[in-house]
C-alpha cells in the first residue's frame, strides 16, 4: 500500500492555487548501511503558480522587450540578461509581486505605449491618425493666412 500523504497548509483541496509535488526527501546517511534511517518518505512540495508574460492590448502576442545584441555585459546587476543572452528578447514572465522586484527598464520599452503595445500596433496607430493631425494644422494654418475661402473646404 503506498504511503499517504497530507497537504502542509491549511487549503485541503486540489485548486489552481494549492498545486502540490510529490517529493521523496533525502536519506539522512549513506546507502551503504544495512538497515534503514530516516529519509526516503513522500512528502509534498506546493508549486508555486507560474507568471504571464505581458501581451499587446490591440493584437494579444507576448510584448517583445529589448533586443539581444543591445544588452548582454552592459548591465552586470541586470540578472535576466548577463547570464543567458537571449533572453532579453521578451518581457519577463513573472508573478505580480517579482515585477514589483525589478527595475522599471526590464518591464518595459522606451517608446510610446511602451510596456502595453507592441510596435507593430503603434506604428499603425500613427499611421492610421497622423494624416486627420495634418489636415486639421494645415487647414488652420490656411485659414490664418487668409487663403481663398474654397480652398479651406477641400480639408
Amino acid at each position: 500500500m503506498a504511503q499517504r500523504l497530507t497537504y502542509r497548509r491549511r487549503l485541503s483541496y486540489n485548486t489552481k492555487s494549492n498545486r502540490v509535488r510529490v517529493v521523496k526527501t533525502p536519506a539522512d546517511c549513506p546507502r551503504a548501511l544495512p538497515f534503514p534511517i530516516a529519509g526516503g518518505k513522500l512528502v509534498y512540495h506546493h508549486i508555486k503558480k507560474r507568471g504571464t508574460a505581458p501581451k499587446c492590448g490591440d493584437c494579444g502576442i507576448k510584448l517583445p522587450g529589448r533586443s539581444p545584441l543591445w544588452s548582454p555585459g552592459r548591465y552586470k546587476s541586470d540578472t535576466i540578461c548577463h547570464r543567458i543572452p537571449f533572453a532579453c528578447c521578451q518581457i519577463p514572465a513573472l508573478r505580480p509581486h517579482e515585477y514589483a522586484q525589478i527595475s522599471k527598464r526590464q518591464k518595459t520599452v522606451q517608446r510610446a505605449y511602451g510596456g502595453s503595445r507592441c510596435g507593430k500596433c503603434v506604428r499603425d496607430r500613427y499611421v492610421r491618425h497622423a494624416p486627420f493631425g495634418w489636415g486639421c494644422i494645415f487647414a488652420d494654418f490656411l485659414s490664418i493666412t487668409a487663403g481663398p475661402p474654397g480652398l479651406s473646404v477641400l480639408f
